[in-house]
């Protein structure tokens, strides 16, 4: 009666490591490869695809269209403070939390920090540089520094953006609606009651209590 050969450990992984180099030189089927990940040359021609790299990136931003190159990763937050030395819109969070890196998108007020520069190509941008005109403050910017609106200076650019946006829309009936309409921004220094006196100002209404 023949002796079964013994299985060891190093015939064993020996074993695992053949099969695992064969497995890999074998043609995927008709199957897997539908499954795959569609390779650049498989898009259709009308879409761009986007590597890793920096490509090229067409922004409008206060009226003027900015060129830049950045990868698909950037966010506009970081477009506009490393790559176009607009840097009044300001990274706090960077969660969307706080209101600090407000922009207009459309006259919209979005958190720059949670979109992707290239998302924006096509888009009107504004942000806090382009308030005023030339040296002149826009109103509501006069309206901040008459009521010692801006203590540290980092949620300041957002509180303009939010509140130019809520003027705009003329909801700032009350200190109620302000307040409402300013619930997406933090001040952490606590400076809520001067910010909401700077937009009643502003809007003409009587200031609460």
């Amino acid at each position: 009666m023949s002796e079964r050969p013994k299985l060891t450990r190093r015939g064993l992984l020996r074993g695992f490591g053949t099969a695992t180099v064969i497995a890999g030189c074998a043609k995927p089927t008709a199957e897997g490869a539908a499954g795959e990940t569609a390779q650049p040359e498989d898009l259709p021609a009308d879409v761009v695809a986007i590597g890793p790299g920096a490509a090229p990136l067409s922004l409008e931003i206060n009226g003027s269209v900015r060129s830049l190159e950045v990868a698909a990763s950037v966010t506009l937050l970081a477009a506009l403070r490393d790559h176009l030395d607009l840097t009044g819109s300001k990274e706090v969070c960077d969660r969307g939390a706080c209101g600090a890196c407000m922009v207009l998108v459309d006259g919209v007020p979005m958190n720059s920090c949670m979109m992707l520069a290239h998302d924006l190509e096509g888009r009107s941008i504004t942000t806090v540089e382009g308030l005023a005109i030339g040296d002149t403050l826009a109103p509501l910017q006069s309206a901040f520094i008459a009521h010692d609106a801006a203590q540290c200076g980092f949620c300041t650019s957002g509180m303009l953006i939010s509140a130019t946006a809520l003027l705009r829309t003329g909801d700032s009936k009350d200190r109620s609606s302000i307040a409402e309409g300013m619930a997406g921004n933090l001040c952490r220094c606590g400076s809520y009651h001067h910010i909401l006196a700077a937009i009643e100002d502003v809007a003409g209404v009587q200031g609460g209590a």
